[in-house]
């Protein structure tokens, strides 16, 4: 290596990932959603892939992912992301196609077209972002609110007699013989991300390969719908989220 080489590797400095368009963000202070975006404009540019990757966007929080992480990107209805991103791989196979959902979208009204796009095994990467709650509409109970979380719609907490179990849709996808990697983690750390990042790009590579689905769920906060500031929902999701959904590999092929 060059001295003008490790002169310019030492002063290196931590900035914005160059395919994170330069527009204010929507979210509310401390949202994991930005750290997502981040994570994902991250490693499409390590990967050299940019020019061939296909986001698949649908209604939610991160609807508006298109004006941030600047790759193509398709408009799906509520639900219908997996249908669309099949849809976008089977035509143009040498593209990379990844959905960004949450739980509403992926667990509820999108239930279908997730289980039957991962069972299938459709060469495309899924994101889901779950944090317990429906955080764009007025933070309604969501398929994945934890038993006794208190919600818009459920103002003296989850009951299973009246609501049912929490919905584990990453458990499922993982017995799906068209999955090969599925995954669970967080961003609420510098050791979190670090490490989620290199899933999504384990995914992603997975992807290239002609592997299947692969799936990165990452258990996220609400500041907004869960009445909390940031720190706190960090807490509150380490003390109440994990043991409902633990981080780590549930498939790994």
């Amino acid at each position: 290596m060059e001295i003008q080489d490790i002169i310019k590797e030492e002063n290196k400095v931590y900035c914005k990932p160059e395919l994170l368009d330069d527009v204010h963000m929507h979210y509310c202070p401390g949202c994991s959603h930005g750290v997502i975006h981040k994570l994902l404009a991250e490693v499409i540019a390590e990967m050299g892939i940019a020019d061939k990757t296909v986001g698949v966007s649908p209604v939610g929080c991160a609807v508006f992912a298109y004006n941030y992480i600047d790759v193509d990107w398709v408009e799906a209805a509520h639900g219908r992301a997996p249908a669309v991103a099949t849809a976008v791989s089977r035509l143009w196979p040498e593209n990379v196609v990844f959905t960004y959902q949450g739980d509403g979208d992926m667990a509820a009204i999108g239930t279908a077209e997730s289980i039957h796009a991962a069972n299938r095994g459709e060469n495309i990467v899924m994101i889901f972002v779950n944090n317990a709650i429906y955080g764009m509409t007025g933070g309604q109970m969501a398929p994945t609110t934890l038993i006794g979380q208190k919600t818009a719609t459920t103002p003296y907490g989850r009951r299973v007699d009246l609501n049912g179990h929490p919905l584990e849709i990453t458990n499922l996808m993982a017995i799906l013989d068209g999955t090969c990697y599925v995954t669970r983690q967080a961003v609420h750390t510098p050791a979190a991300v670090r490490k989620t990042k290199a899933c999504i790009k384990k995914a992603f590579e997975n992807a290239i390969a002609k592997k299947g689905t692969s799936v990165v769920e990452i258990v996220s906060t609400c500041n907004s719908g869960w009445k909390m500031n940031p720190v706190e929902s960090n807490e509150w999701m380490a003390q109440h989220m994990f043991e409902k959904y633990p981080l780590g590999d549930l498939k790994n092929i």
